[in-house]
């Protein structure tokens, strides 16, 4: 049978001959067309060529295993908003789902399984747009990342604590939580494990952000919980979606069909951003011109500085300042010298100024917060 732009496609990645046979047949009475691959490599290029709707995938595997499979796929933004249902042994279940599976079912995998897995994987495909709950005390970060997320097609709902996360998640309208911890400390890890331990919320995928270097023993307490971590750095919300997207099963193509709402969201992000004022202090000239270069784009008006002597004499000129990029690390007057100074002047007490670093190193963040920063992101 040929295979049209307009047909429903299921791709079955299973090298037990008739196993994939008893799959196919159920996936054509439900009105797909079936294509099968017995090897993994074949089933990464069927997955290119054909962009199915949805991948029925095992892990033993000639040639590329499921693992391998699944990596390639996710990693590969042509591929990796496809629904990939996991069959397997009972033991590879945790990993996955971390792995960005949509479902997992136990194998040997009895026919009135079939009906069930075929149930979630159309739910995980119409289900749109999709829920993101976001946890997260400081109301502009939150509005930020919301924003962002939004400019995706991705529903957000923002809460400020623990009791509110938890409620909110009992309604079951949520697909993914994103938590930020920003330092973890001992109400963060309760948060994840209550998260975790309350029925029907085991396989919820959690993202941490955090403004924190962590340490080998806080990532693997963490890593016990959640499903990802993301520092906050320049890329971090571009991060958050992509982590978003692989754990929602973000349907990219479907976005060509919101394209209205999308780019009226879009519009308003660059409506924020338009005429905006920002003032860079850095004493390398490349990261101005990388820096100016992506700004500009956004229409936002630069004002270089080289130093923080340069950048307080540019901000006296030019009161109007919307933002400031701060570089923590120049000759002379530093960062943190110069944020000082720039909050010692009555009309910048609310200026936003995002510190930046070259390391993420373990205190940064609080050193720079300390000194006067709205918030902090690390280089690259």
């Amino acid at each position: 049978d040929s295979i049209g732009p307009n047909d429903k496609v299921i791709l079955i990645i299973e090298d037990d001959t008739p196993f994939a046979k008893t799959l196919l047949d159920f996936t054509r009475k439900r009105s797909y067309k079936g294509i099968v691959a017995v090897r993994g490599d074949v089933g990464i290029e069927m997955a290119n060529q054909y962009n199915p709707l949805a991948i029925l995938l095992d892990i033993q595997l000639p040639i590329k295993d499921g693992w391998q499979v699944m990596e390639e796929l996710k990693s590969n933004p042509k591929t990796r908003h496809i629904p990939v249902h996991i069959m397997s042994s009972l033991s590879m279940k945790r990993e996955s789902l971390l792995k960005g599976a949509v479902d997992f079912i136990n194998k040997p995998v009895a026919l009135e399984h079939m009906k069930q897995i075929f149930e979630k994987l159309e739910v995980a495909l119409t289900r749109s747009p999709k829920q993101v709950l976001i946890v997260e005390e400081n109301e502009q970060h939150a509005k930020a990342l919301s924003y962002f997320l939004e400019t995706s097609n991705i529903q957000t709902r923002v809460v400020k604590n623990v009791s509110e996360s938890i409620e909110a998640l009992s309604k079951k309208e949520v697909d993914c939580v994103i938590l930020d911890m920003g330092v973890p400390d001992k109400n963060a890890y309760e948060t994840l494990e209550i998260i975790k331990k309350k029925e029907g919320l085991e396989n919820l995928p959690i993202i941490i952000f955090t403004g924190k270097s962590l340490s080998k023993g806080e990532e693997s307490r963490i890593k016990q919980y959640a499903d990802s971590i993301v520092l906050k750095t320049a890329h971090s919300y571009q991060r958050i979606l992509d982590e978003a997207g692989l754990f929602l099963h973000l349907i990219e193509e479907n976005q060509k069909q919101e394209k209205p709402s999308v780019r009226k969201t879009l519009a308003g992000l660059n409506d924020v951003l338009k005429d905006k004022v920002v003032l860079i202090a850095d004493d390398d000239v490349r990261n101005i011109f990388s820096l100016t270069k992506a700004l500009e784009q956004h229409q936002m008006k630069i004002l270089p500085a080289v130093d923080g002597k340069d950048a307080l004499k540019v901000l006296a000129e030019n009161p109007k300042v919307d933002v400031v990029l701060m570089d923590m690390m120049m000759p002379e007057l530093d960062g943190y010298q110069t944020t000082q100074e720039i909050r010692k002047i009555p009309m910048y007490k609310q200026l936003p100024i995002l510190a930046v670093t070259a390391k993420a190193m373990m205190g940064d963040r609080e050193k720079c917060i300390a000194a006067g920063a709205s918030d902090y992101i690390s280089k690259p």
